[in-house]
């Protein structure tokens, strides 16, 4: 057996199984535990997104937004979008006191500048997403899914290692506030791998959606607080909640070799670039050096055109991804982000709120100059990819820019090279940027050679895989009921199997 380079979680179970992956461990367990009692795929990965905001809390957030990808045992395909809106609905044209602060964020090779404070707040659209799918697509109660998390926040819930190096890069945005900084600091220290992650007014949050004292985001103990924080300079309303919707939307659609790919629509951008580039692209040899280029350029003209096509601002910062596929053939993706956090929690709700109109190079206009009411777009891409045979993969990921490239050179593996889930989450990835082509260093050293001597571009050998290049969590159902979990250590994530 080759060893996998990068550590990735795995897990198989029989027909009749059940199986989930996700960011980390313990959101993973939360999705898993929920399919033991009873729950489908979409019980699971909502169960792990609410673990999530405890579990991997550098990244995820009730304050967010996110998207759901579901195929039901009959075949269909839903996509629900519950992102962010630009915010200040009813306010004057002009808000001239807004609380709006460049923070630098230090990645291994490089470092982005990004706005945080209550001024880079947009309207969080992930709670109404979660109540919305519950009530459409889930089985359990909202007890029950609500429980993992629960108890993760009270009790308190290991960091684990790849969720302390994400909260290292963010730590400072999560401090920027005395409310925020209780989350990352204990006896006036930086929390770490090992240490226990609390956060008791989030438990005392949950539950209330627990007990449906909540049942929207308009609702008084989500509100009520929320909008009284806006008034340290933020620009949310409550005409945005209130005409907060979350959205049905056609799926994207791609082919190749038979294979159909269901991935995230306009407006936002990530799904319909992975979709152009898998139904154009050339053959790729993951040992052939000319195919890899073939393919980073088709990636860099599908991105191109639809960011030239954009109308929205667009996102694309911190994420994390769920999977999950039920006994019954149901299988959900779904993604959320809350950017790299806006440095501000919910007064009394211990959910931290995103910074989603903080990056200056996606909002090309100028910041705060796009009118309220227009949902963001989004690199997050939820896809569900159905083989000729009638086996179906559950896919996405974390990572920012790199979403694009990750999913793509997965589903190439899985389609061009016939690779196993495991293998073609696992295997070394490119990604082009503008500083050059990033390159994991298990690509090979003689594909890396070709690639330095062929590249239009500079290429930058990274000395070990990283989190930097995604963190793909995916799940797979054979047309026999065989379901594979495959969790990419990249970030650490976990992936767990139910059996009958």
């Amino acid at each position: 057996m080759v060893p996998d380079p990068v550590g990735s979680a795995v897990a198989s179970g029989g027909p009749g199984s059940a199986a989930v992956a996700a960011g980390s461990w313990a959101t993973t367990r939360a999705g898993a535990a929920v399919l033991a009692a009873g729950g489908n795929a979409v019980d699971a990965v909502l169960a792990a997104c609410f673990a999530s905001t405890v579990a991997e809390f550098g990244v995820a957030s009730l304050g967010g937004g996110g998207f759901l990808m579901v195929r039901t045992p009959d075949g269909t395909v839903h996509l629900r979008d519950a992102f962010v809106d630009t915010p200040g609905r009813g306010l004057p044209v002009q808000r001239l006191d807004l609380h709006f602060l460049p923070m630098d964020v230090h990645y291994p090779s490089t470092v982005q500048t990004f706005h945080a404070g209550m001024g880079s707040v947009a309207v969080p659209g992930l709670l109404a997403g979660i109540l919305a799918a519950h009530d459409e697509f889930a089985r359990l109660p909202l007890a029950t899914l609500v429980a993992p998390a629960q108890r993760y926040a009270r009790e308190g819930v290991v960091i684990e290692p790849a969720q302390a190096l994400v909260l290292d890069l963010v730590r400072e945005l999560v401090a920027l506030s005395p409310e925020s900084r209780r989350l990352v600091q204990r006896d006036g220290r930086w929390l770490g791998s090992g240490d226990l992650a609390l956060n008791p007014e989030l438990a005392d949050f949950l539950d209330l959606l627990a007990d449906g004292t909540v049942t929207s985001i308009e609702s008084g103990p989500f509100a009520a607080p929320l909008l009284g924080a806006m008034a340290r300079g933020g620009l949310v309303t409550a005409a945005d909640l209130d005409a907060f919707q979350v959205l049905a939307r056609e799926p994207a659609l791609a082919e190749r070799a038979g294979h159909v790919l269901f991935t995230n629509p306009p407006p936002s951008f990530g799904g319909s670039i992975i979709a152009d580039t898998l139904g154009a692209a050339v053959p790729v040899d993951p040992a052939d050096a000319r195919t890899w280029l073939a393919l980073v350029e088709t990636l860099t003209e599908a991105t191109i055109r639809r960011r030239s096509a954009a109308t929205v601002p667009l996102t694309s910062t911190g994420t994390t991804h769920a999977s999950a596929v039920d006994a019954d053939g149901m299988i959900a993706a779904m993604t959320t982000s809350n950017g790299v956090t806006s440095g501000f929690v919910i007064p009394g709700t211990g959910i931290q709120l995103n910074n989603m109109l903080g990056e200056a190079d996606l909002n090309p206009d100028g910041f705060h100059a796009t009118p309220p009411g227009q949902r963001l777009g989004s690199m997050m891409s939820p896809s569900v990819l159905v083989a000729p045979d009638g086996g179906v993969v559950a896919l996405g990921t974390g990572g920012s820019e790199r979403i694009r490239s990750s999913l793509v050179e997965v589903m190439i593996r899985l389609i061009d090279a016939g690779q196993p889930l495991a293998m073609a989450v696992s295997g070394a990835r490119v990604h082009p940027d503008d500083r050059g082509l990033q390159v994991e260093p298990h690509l090979g050293q003689a594909v890396i050679d070709d690639l330095r001597a062929q590249a239009p571009m500079p290429v930058n050998v990274w000395p070990e895989h990283n989190l930097f290049f995604g963190g793909v969590n995916a799940v797979q159902r054979t047309p026999d009921g065989v379901v594979r979990a495959v969790a990419d250590g990249r970030r650490g994530g976990g992936a767990m199997v139910v059996v009958p």
